[in-house]
């Protein structure tokens, strides 16, 4: 996939664990889980702009675009 997701680095930043975001964001620790390994299709703007605004960063900084080697 092109998309990386760094939210554990941003975590690792803010010194926060993930169990404290999920209670400032309103979502279960399992889906801060799957949204740091990667392992999710998608993430709703809302949640975005909750985890943007608790952890004080840009979408950019926890969302990064990798092109794929792959060029079929």
């Amino acid at each position: 996939m092109a998309i990386i997701v760094e939210l554990d680095v941003m975590l690792a930043r803010r010194k926060m664990k993930s169990k404290a975001l999920s209670e400032l964001i309103g979502i279960s620790e399992q889906n801060v889980s799957l949204l740091k390994s990667g392992k999710v299709k998608g993430v709703r703007f809302e949640t975005l702009n909750k985890i943007c605004e608790v952890l004080e960063c840009q979408p950019g900084d926890i969302l990064i675009y990798q092109a794929d080697d792959d060029p079929s």
